[in-house]
């Protein structure tokens, strides 16, 4: 009998994430899969990309409707559980998947533990800022299977506890798309999303939860330094989490303005032809970090959000500060040119990922215990 694999995605960027994934497992003989879709991909302010899994041509997918604009995480993360456990009475499943440091992949996550169903972790080890941090490693603890994205990853989750044997390095699943031949042109990307600058900067700016205080104020000062600085821009909607009412209202007075293009979301190759082609990317998400490197674009990357992640030469940290971020868009412009950086790994991570499922990982126990790890004592 064929084992069974449901994904679960809640935002633009899992998908994007996991997509080779899906792909691998959907084209293997050996397993069947389901496509659990909720949470930003459900809302039509970010763009419903619901709508884009299935022109993928991906089926079998649900969709669940987890939240009503404005919910707090504590809610989403309730309603997911309970969607989710409603499709698990009616669909048998042997494996969850979920991916990263959202809401959406801990309900799965906790689902799945409390139901006696294997749950595999995509990028687990990871370090950043915000809640977002927080999460990541609770899914890694209610997760059995981890899929990481570099050596260090692996060592933070033995660290935490994890068995060795369960933990596979696999790259990050995303650049499997980036360094593929099948991208579409950059003529066809600008033509899809009527894009007519020559040359532009890509503006994605997320809501930090931990700074609510600062949201407005580090939201008009990314928005002014973007106009003072004279480029064009395509700006991406930020994610749902709470703080990004701020973001919007900041960004309407972009609205009447030329050297700016807005949208909710981009459909992921496309985005990703645009960021290799793009002068840099600035703002505070993990593309600057992850992706951008890859394709040696550099990164004005702003605040905290992604504090403790990699570094790289192209990237350039500065505070919410509108000299000190003028400073970095000259820097990323008139310094000296980066080769690209492959930390994450260079691709191959669907093949990886299918071998580690076809071994005999499907039968690791889900009774889990901690490992300690020797250390030294004071």
């Amino acid at each position: 009998m064929k084992k069974r694999i449901l994904f679960l995605t809640g935002t633009r960027a899992d998908f994007g994430k996991m997509k080779s994934l899906i792909t691998c497992i959907r084209d293997s003989s050996d397993f069947e899969y389901g496509i659990f879709v909720t949470g930003m991909h459900m809302m039509s302010r970010y763009g419903l990309t619901a709508n884009e899994i299935e022109k993928s041509g991906f089926g079998n997918t649900f969709m669940y409707m987890n939240q009503s604009e404005g919910d707090g995480m504590d809610k989403i993360l309730a309603n997911t559980i309970i969607g989710l456990g409603r499709y698990l009475d009616e669909c048998h499943y042997d494996l969850i998947v979920v991916h990263g440091d959202r809401v959406e992949a801990l309900a799965g996550a906790t689902t799945g533990a409390l139901r006696n169903i294997r749950v595999a972790h995509i990028e687990g080890g990871e370090v950043s800022g915000t809640i977002d941090e927080l999460l990541r490693h609770a899914i890694t603890k209610m997760s059995h299977i981890h899929f990481v994205a570099s050596d260090i990853a692996r060592k933070r989750l033995i660290q935490l506890g994890e068995p060795r044997e369960n933990i596979f390095v696999i790259g990050s699943p995303d650049i499997d798309v980036m360094l593929s031949d099948r991208l579409p042109t950059l003529a066809d990307a600008k033509k899809r999303y009527a894009i007519d600058f020559d040359n532009y900067a890509i503006a994605m700016l997320h809501p930090v939860t931990t700074e609510q205080n600062q949201q407005a104020v580090n939201a008009r000062i990314f928005v002014d330094s973007l106009i003072e600085s004279g480029r064009n821009y395509v700006v991406i909607y930020p994610n749902n989490d709470l703080g990004s009412q701020a973001i919007f209202e900041a960004y309407k007075v972009l609205q009447e303005n030329s050297r700016f293009r807005i949208f909710p979301s981009i459909r992921f190759e496309h985005f990703l032809t645009l960021l290799k082609h793009a002068e840099f990317l600035i703002g505070n998400s993990s593309a600057g970090i992850h992706e951008a490197p890859v394709y040696a674009v550099p990164t004005v990357n702003i605040g905290l959000r992604q504090h403790n992640r990699m570094t790289h030469d192209s990237v350039y940290n500065t505070e919410f500060d509108k000299d000190c971020i003028l400073a970095a868009i000259g820097r990323c412009l008139n310094g000296e040119p980066v080769p690209p950086i492959y930390h994450y790994g260079k691709g191959g991570s669907a093949e990886k990922f299918l071998d580690a499922l076809l071994s005999d990982t499907l039968t690791t126990s889900t009774q889990k215990y901690f490992k300690d790890v020797p250390f030294d004592h004071d």
